[in-house]
């Protein structure tokens, strides 16, 4: 997949950036879906259900339906044909639509390699092509791998981003030794199910935004930095002129920003192997 430039019409326009999305099927040629596969997706504004903002910087955008996706894969041992690669607003990965011999549609995410008119199949003695779905224990070690469960039969969580793959380095008793995207290493069951191959849109994070309304597009609101802040708002703000904050980075609420660990998870430490850091 290529990265698409502009015309420097406008000097922002000489910056911008963005994915040239002819690895996709048009959507002329795009086959009908079931209402099923589509959601009402509401916007939150970054807030909660008592109407307090609990995250910044969130508002706007652009008006988006939900696909409903099959992280869980459980449709096992039935063949499916990929109807066509689509994009998803809701995600950097795109997705792949999927006919199955007994009549479902379904979207799964698209890994790199797989075409239309590719078969998948969800199985335990199934091939290690891409867009195939099978537990850790009959990967080989040394596969890539994305969609990866926590815990068996709850659904992939783990490596669901653009070009994101894990590897699956070792095999122990019940349990794998995984090498998670960020280089941490972590025991997962062997019964957990994983799909095969990286995951496609490799180039997104070669991506550049180059406007602020294309940020406003996306329902990313205005971020203001703390040193231009008074005292009471933030611990960077106030000085005479312009100050440069002075003291460590911290957050609006005290918390240090930079390598300070916020992990609060005891029940699962034991299960990673090595730290990313």
């Amino acid at each position: 997949m290529a990265i698409k430039t502009f015309k420097p019409t406008t000097p922002s326009r000489r910056y911008i950036s963005s994915a040239d999305f002819s690895v996709l099927t048009p959507t002329k040629l795009q086959p009908k879906k079931p209402k099923s596969l589509t959601a009402e997706l509401r916007k939150s504004g970054g807030r909660n259900q008592f109407g307090k903002m609990t995250v910044r910087h969130i508002g706007g955008g652009h008006r988006r339906k939900y696909r409903v996706i099959d992280f869980l894969r459980e449709k096992r041992e039935i063949p499916a044909k990929v109807a066509s690669l689509e994009y998803d607003p809701n995600r950097t990965a795109y997705i792949a639509l999927l006919n199955y011999a007994d009549g479902e549609k379904r979207y799964i995410l698209a890994p790199l390699g797989l075409n239309v008119g590719d078969a998948v199949l969800a199985s335990d003695k199934a091939d290690i092509k891409p867009g195939n779905n099978l537990p850790l224990s009959a990967i080989p070690v040394g596969t890539l791998i994305h969609n990866i469960e926590l815990e068996p039969a709850k659904g992939g969580k783990l490596g669901r981003t653009a070009g994101s793959y894990a590897q699956l380095m070792a095999k122990e008793g019940e349990y794998c030794q995984v090498k998670m995207p960020s280089g941490e290493m972590r025991l997962i069951h062997s019964r957990c199910r994983a799909s095969i191959g990286q995951l496609a849109n490799t180039d997104h994070e070669n991506i550049t935004i180059g406007k602020a309304g294309r940020s406003r597009w996306l329902g990313i609101r205005p971020t203001n930095r703390g040193v231009s802040m008074n005292p009471i708002d933030h611990p960077h703000g106030g000085g005479e002129g312009k100050a440069s904050g002075g003291g460590h980075p911290r957050t609006p609420w005290g918390v240090p920003t930079k390598g300070y660990k916020t992990r609060n998870n005891k029940r699962t430490d034991n299960f990673i192997v090595k730290r990313r850091k």
